[in-house]
């Protein structure tokens, strides 16, 4: 006799047929869980660890259990399911870096997977770093099942022999001066040995602190989670209430649809704006809202920049402070207390945790140095800008809070290369010299394919100390840690026939932040002569990247395969 699909127990949010859940529960017990605990809701602990690098290493063993425990008491089976974790640093400037922004989409898949595959009734998922955050967050938002997140903490700042503040980015720009000869081998060296001294996010302003701190504006992952010391005793405790919080919001059938709206995306563009955040944020917020059926636009972050003042800078945007200090000052709590302070975030928005008024009332801002208030700010308006022109007639993006203020203003002659190797390469041969606007092009989304940042040049340029007297700009990305005149995600690309594919050596370039704009002394005519002869530079791709190049929209539309809703 057939039996009709039924809910099974009162434990599952999912729908499960008799024989379906007893051939699961078959396979459960051949690793030891017994009949009683299989009737538990089971937990996916999703995460990210690995031996590779230092964002993802704190999800242990010890760490695992920990949560599992606390899930127990609470009436869940805590199931541990690892996916992907990647670091862009551990493959700058070299062909993988390719991969770090396709492993986003390719995250959310298998958090998506996973998921559903295994039909979880709710999910820690946990990650650190740059692609991996925003990727499960984008994966977690198409399940929409009761979903937390806890991320791994800050790095401990390195130090040189002598005491001066390092970090993983100082490592590039010492090879430079090391190729220059401005400093030694020995020193060089030095620098390499001490930069990460510990397991976490880079100490700095980049992308992996700035998508930690957008899970927790979001609401997933618990108050100060993103600027705590990775591995403290008050990270620890964080991780285990976020497994209690997750038993809540499965008790309660909370789901991301339930706390996420345009206000919820609007508040992290306002946060990112505050600080200074990394211009990868103009890929993954969009991508991310996107899933969730909002609507972010490089338009929303400029008219928000125009509105939200800069409050704290921390490097590259301060040359000694790094999240030691932003965490010793309130951290990402202080700043939201003096946004609301001053009704420039909305704290009515929800979260897993409670609202932003919430954050903001338990929150206290320690020094007004690190983080200051709106009636005093670093500078009246956010850290990034979205400039327009003939150069980039979508956008193009700069962290104008990285830049000295006397380079807002720039022209230059172009030099033009078509991949960030020759244009590294040129300048540690001295090719570049100040007063140059250098292009280089077929680094986007699809051209590359991939879109690999440009950190590797622009550490070059800093580390020539040349930081204010050569302009960057790309159709690639940066590293959140990027200093210095760097404009990037020039949409359209080269690859997909851009202006920026057609300026040639010597034509003059005119940058200007404060009124937002990006052109070359090129006229309309001239382009579409000069299109007439122009071929795509086409660099080979096999596989995930073939697919990505196909599938991507462009980097003004947050460079994703998931754009397209049905």
């Amino acid at each position: 006799m057939r039996h009709a699909p039924q809910k099974v127990s009162k434990y599952m949010i999912r729908e499960w047929n008799e024989e379906s859940l007893d051939h699961r529960n078959t396979l459960l017990y051949a690793m030891g869980i017994s009949e009683e605990d299989a009737k538990r809701p089971i937990i996916g602990l999703v995460n990210t660890w690995n031996e590779m690098n230092p964002g993802h290493y704190p999800f242990d063993k010890a760490l695992i259990a920990e949560m599992k425990e606390e899930i127990y008491k609470l009436g869940g089976l805590a199931l541990e399911l690892p996916i992907s974790g990647i670091c862009d640093g551990i493959c700058s400037n070299t062909p993988g870096d390719r991969y770090t922004l396709p492993a986003r989409d390719l995250v959310s898949s298998e958090v998506e997977m996973v998921a559903n595959l295994n039909m979880l009734e709710g999910m820690v998922i946990m990650a650190t770093c740059d692609k991996v955050v925003p990727g499960m967050l984008m994966g977690a938002v198409r399940v929409d099942i009761p979903t937390v997140m806890f991320t791994g903490g800050y790095m401990a700042a390195g130090h040189r022999s002598d005491g001066r503040m390092i970090t993983l980015t100082h490592t590039k720009q010492a090879y430079a001066a090391y190729v220059e000869g401005s400093i030694t081998r020995e020193e060089y060296k030095d620098v390499v040995r001490h930069a990460c001294p510990t397991p976490g996010a880079c100490p700095f302003m980049g992308t992996a602190q700035t998508m930690c701190a957008m899970a927790e504006i979001l609401g997933f992952a618990p108050h100060d989670n993103a600027s705590t010391r990775s591995q403290s005793e008050k990270w620890h405790e964080l991780a285990r209430q976020a497994a209690r919080q997750v038993m809540y919001a499965w008790e309660h059938e909370i789901r991301p649809s339930d706390i996420l709206s345009q206000s919820s995306f609007e508040n992290v563009v306002r946060y990112m704006m505050a600080t200074g955040g990394s211009t990868n944020s103009l890929l993954h917020i969009p991508a991310l809202a996107r899933q969730a059926d909002f609507d972010i636009t490089p338009e929303t972050f400029d008219a928000i920049s125009r509105e939200v003042p800069l409050l704290s800078t921390i490097y590259p945007n301060h040359p000694t402070y790094t999240m030691e200090d932003f965490d010793a000052a309130g951290g990402i709590g202080a700043v939201v207390k003096e946004l609301a302070a001053a009704g420039k975030i909305d704290t009515d928005a929800k979260g897993m945790f409670g609202t932003i008024g919430d954050k903001a009332a338990r929150a206290e801002n320690k020094n007004h140095d690190v983080i200051h208030t709106v009636a005093a700010p670093i500078y009246e308006h956010g850290g990034l800008a979205v400039l327009h022109g003939n150069i980039g007639t979508d956008s193009a993006i700069v962290k104008f809070s990285a830049v000295d203020p006397a380079a807002w203003k720039f022209s230059g002659p172009a030099k033009c290369y078509d991949s960030q190797d020759d244009a590294w390469h040129a300048i540690l041969k001295d090719e570049i010299v100040a007063g140059d606007v250098v292009i280089i092009r077929y680094e986007g989304p699809k051209g590359a394919p991939g879109m690999p940042h440009m950190e590797t040049f622009m550490a070059a340029v800093l580390g020539k100390g040349l930081g204010s007297q050569i302009a960057l700009v790309s159709d690639g990305r940066f590293s959140g840690a990027t200093g210095g005149l760097a404009i990037g995600h020039v949409s359209p690309e080269a690859y997909e026939g851009g202006n920026l594919a057609l300026i040639q050596d010597g034509d003059m370039v005119y940058i200007d932040i404060e009124a937002r704009t990006l052109n070359v002394d090129v006229s309309e005519e001239e382009f579409a002569r000069r299109k007439q002869s122009w071929k795509p530079v086409v660099k080979p791709a096999t596989g995930w990247l073939q697919l990505f190049r196909k599938q991507c929209t462009s980097a003004h539309r947050g460079a994703t395969v998931y754009w397209d809703k049905d």
